[in-house]
């Protein structure tokens, strides 16, 4: 059964419930994915009830949700979908990386599994997107990169950004004008703790940049070899 044969809707919850395990180890809740899709309580309640039927997904009355095989292969189609589009839409039709999000939600319900497999091709079987999230491949392997949310991060150490989270556009516009992207070297520098907030050197000796929470828990850093 291919993923274009459930509904537009089922497509979106399976691939919410994968993407929200994805970065962390929290276990996925109602509550959880209502906050996610900005749906109501009751509705994203009565499609886990409907999808568990169908048998997409394993849930206990007020417990964790958790993918079946058949749920989490859906789930990787469509995940798998998104992010080839994103990043056919920046290399090849030139939008910028904060652009991509919303334009890829619409096409990935639309386009056929042939059109993604060529897309594929055409780029060269891409192993990540324009914000370093892995792209899984045709038979859903998928291999986070080795990386840590920069608050986890050792201060006064190399550092290279791995991935950076997608979910708002206007960080993404703030990174990308201060020359932060994936693969961009950071520093992270050691603070008063009584002045809270992070630091970062840009590239090596380049400027410093102050980044409040929401800044630091969007990057993914891994540790670069002196």
């Amino acid at each position: 059964m291919s993923v274009t044969q459930l509904s537009s809707s089922a497509q979106n919850y399976l691939k919410t419930i994968w993407t929200l395990s994805e970065w962390s180890d929290e276990k996925v809740t109602a509550s959880g994915i209502a906050a996610a899709t900005g749906l109501r309580l009751s509705s994203v309640s009565d499609a886990i009830r409907r999808l568990t039927a169908q048998g997409f997904l394993e849930h206990a009355p007020y417990g964790a949700v958790a993918l079946t095989e058949a749920g989490r292969l859906h789930a990787v189609a469509m995940v798998r979908r998104h992010r080839l589009l994103e990043t056919f839409l920046v290399e090849v039709l030139g939008y910028t990386w904060d652009q991509v999000h919303d334009e890829a939600e619409v096409l990935e319900h639309s386009v056929s599994d042939f059109m993604i497999e060529r897309i594929d091709e055409r780029l060269g079987r891409p192993v990540r997107d324009p914000h370093g999230d892995p792209i899984p491949s045709a038979d859903g392997t998928t291999t986070l990169p080795a990386a840590i949310p920069l608050t986890q991060a050792g201060a006064d150490q190399p550092l290279s950004v791995e991935r950076i989270s997608d979910a708002d556009p206007e960080l993404l516009q703030f990174f990308a004008g201060h020359g932060v992207r994936v693969g961009t070297r950071l520093l992270k520098r050691a603070r008063d703790p009584y002045l809270g907030g992070t630091e970062v050197e840009i590239g090596e000796g380049g400027p410093a940049l102050p980044l409040g929470p929401e800044a630091t828990d969007a990057l993914y850093v891994s540790r670069l070899q002196d």
